[in-house]
C-alpha cells in the first residue's frame, strides 16, 4: 500500500510491533521485532544484501569506534539494511572490502577451508633486492602460525619505490605488513584489489556498490 494508506492503518491500530500498537515514525529492528498487520506477520525475513566498498586509508573496519574515528558503517549508511564487514583491512590499508547481512556467507568466507585468494598492490620504499623478493614467497612464522607461500610479481620498480602484486591464500592478521617488517621493507601503500573473482575495478575511494549475481555466486563456489 501507499505510505499514506499505511499510516492510516497504523492510526487505526491494525499494525502491531511485538504485540503492541505501532506508532507513526516508529523504528524497528527487522532481525528481531515481529510486525503484524490484521493479525498476519509482515515480512518474515530480511533481504540479503552484498556490497563492495573501496575503503580509504584512515577508516577503521568496524561498525562503530569509541575513539570517534570514521568507520566503514559511516560510509555504507545508504545501503538501507545493516551490513557487516567480511574480514578486515587495517586502518592504514585501503581497497576492496566486502560487506553483507548474510551471516552464512560471511562465516563461509572466513573459514580456512573456503578461503578465497586475495590480491594486493603494495608499494615499498626503494628498489627491491632479488633475494628479498624471493623471500616474500616463502612461508612465514606469523604469531606462531606458519603461513602458506604467497605469489609475488613486480609491477614496477625504480630506485625510489617498488610496486608489487601479492596474492595471499589465507588471511592472517596484518600478514603482508608483518612479512615486510621481518625483511626490513617499508610499506608506503597497501591496497587490496581482488577477493577471488570479485575485483575492485574503478570504484572510487569511499564509495560502494552492490555485487552482481555472478559475483555473489562466485563467492559461494
Amino acid at each position: 500500500m501507499s505510505r499514506r494508506a499505511a499510516e492510516d492503518e497504523i492510526r487505526r491500530g491494525r499494525v502491531l510491533v511485538n504485540g503492541a500498537p505501532a506508532e507513526i515514525g516508529q523504528k524497528i529492528d527487522p532481525d528481531n521485532d515481529v510486525v503484524k498487520y490484521n493479525g498476519e506477520r509482515v515480512g518474515g525475513g530480511v533481504r540479503k544484501v552484498y556490497i563492495m566498498l573501496n575503503k580509504p586509508v584512515g577508516v577503521v573496519t568496524t561498525m562503530s569506534d569509541e575513539r570517534g574515528r570514521t568507520c566503514v558503517a559511516d560510509l555504507v549508511g545508504g545501503v538501507g539494511v545493516r551490513v557487516y564487514p567480511i574480514g578486515r583491512l587495517d586502518v592504514m590499508s585501503e581497497g576492496l572490502l566486502l560487506l553483507t547481512n548474510d551471516g552464512e556467507l560471511s562465516n563461509r568466507l572466513t573459514h580456512p577451508k573456503y578461503h578465497k585468494p586475495k590480491v594486493y598492490h603494495v608499494k615499498i620504499s626503494g628498489e627491491l633486492e632479488p633475494e628479498k623478493a624471493q623471500a616474500l614467497t616463502r612461508p612465514f612464522n606469523i604469531d606462531g602460525y606458519i603461513t602458506k607461500p604467497a605469489d609475488i610479481s613486480v609491477i614496477a620498480m625504480d630506485k625510489d619505490e617498488t610496486t608489487l602484486e601479492m596474492t595471499l591464500f589465507e588471511g592472517r592478521n596484518r600478514q603482508i605488513r608483518k612479512m615486510c617488517e621481518e625483511l626490513g621493507l617499508h610499506i608506503k601503500t597497501l591496497r587490496r584489489i581482488a577477493i577471488g573473482e570479485v575485483k575492485l575495478g574503478n570504484l572510487a575511494p569511499g564509495k560502494w556498490r552492490h555485487l552482481t549475481r555472478t559475483q555473489v555466486e562466485s563467492l559461494w563456489r
